[in-house]
């Protein structure tokens, strides 16, 4: 969840950061493949299921929920907020909307560059051998971007120190990294991510991999801007949370906007080539009673989405948090 206070789980503590980009390879100009253009213009529409799919029970918030498949069976990696701490849990499905609750899987390691708050809202990948989580960690106000890798998506081996970190100072994501998002196109990895500058204004920006590990970052960034503050826009307050898949010929991107209330949809954007986007004009907002403030958190596999979901504007979490299910359809 994003603020102008806050990342996606945590208050901004204005800090003089590392201009060193942890675990990152430079900048460089690129794409994703282009596509060819459809043969007329494309829109959006969603439709959500009333109910959540996955209840917060105890927890104050289940949120950001990462959703793969694997033969037949859905996994689910998922934040769990137990008013304290952020952790990554893990459920399973074999249709998408009743799901079986393992439990958390994922933690933060306090002697690590992690710290105590948050090791979750992240975005999960199978390679047929190994599963690949990239996540969100960090002390409160100055997150990162960490892998951990798994057999078994039950035991994970991370990586020693964070693959994307800081910009340097001045930039647009001095302030941290958040809210990862990776697809793979043929060899390449591309991660979608949150970046917060000085003035603590959130918007989404790209970088690329060879191996999941070692990234470049797009020079360009970022890919979306907050629009102009007073404009009523629905993201005039920050964006992110990205989303991004490829269907009927072009690239398209499900964003979390705030309002200037706090209040949160999504956003419906679309691309050619994954760098240069336009918006759908109309948000995306919950109707019913328990996400009737926040949508947000998208996760998308096929025609389907996964979200998080709140009753409460809060900026980062005590949201009342659960997770749903929808559909989309792009004509």
């Amino acid at each position: 969840m994003h603020s102008d206070s806050r990342f996606s789980h945590g208050a901004v503590v204005i800090v003089l950061l590392s201009s060193v980009l942890t675990g990152c390879g430079g900048y460089a100009d690129f794409t994703l493949p282009p596509l060819e253009p459809a043969s007329h213009p494309r829109t959006m529409s969603l439709q959500l299921a009333p109910q959540p799919v996955i209840e917060r029970g105890s927890a104050h918030d289940v949120l950001n929920p990462s959703v793969v498949r694997v033969g037949g069976q859905l996994y689910n990696f998922y934040s769990e907020f137990d008013g304290r701490v952020w952790r990554t849990a893990l459920a399973a499905s074999g249709d998408g909307v009743h799901w079986d609750l393992h439990g958390v899987v994922l933690s933060p390691n306090a002697e690590s560059w992690e710290g105590s708050y948050i090791a979750a809202n992240g975005s999960a990948f199978y390679d047929g051998a190994t599963w690949w989580y990239w996540y969100q960690a960090g002390p409160e106000g100055a997150p990162q971007i960490g892998l951990a890798r798994s057999g078994d998506g039950r035991s994970w081996r991370k990586e020693p120190k964070p693959v994307l970190g800081f910009g340097p100072r001045g930039s647009w994501d001095e302030r941290g990294v958040a809210d990862p998002y990776v697809i793979r196109i043929g060899s390449v990895y591309y991660l979608y991510y949150l970046g917060q500058n000085r003035a603590r204004q959130q918007q989404i920006g790209l970088a690329r991999s060879s191996d999941g590990v070692h990234w470049t970052k797009l020079r360009s960034s970022p890919v979306l801007t907050i629009p102009e503050a007073g404009s009523g826009a629905p993201d005039e307050n920050g964006l992110g949370e990205p989303a991004v898949w490829q269907a009927q010929g072009s690239y398209w991107m499900l964003y979390t906007g705030r309002s200037a209330t706090e209040r949160r949809s999504l956003i419906a954007a679309q691309s050619r080539d994954g760098v240069h986007w336009t918006r759908q004009p109309k948000p995306f907002t919950g109707d019913q009673p328990w996400d009737r403030a926040v949508l947000c958190d998208p996760t998308v596999l096929d025609d389907r989405l996964w979200f998080g979901g709140g009753d409460q504007p809060n900026p980062a979490q005590n949201l009342d948090g659960q997770i749903g299910v929808g559909s989309i359809a792009i004509q």
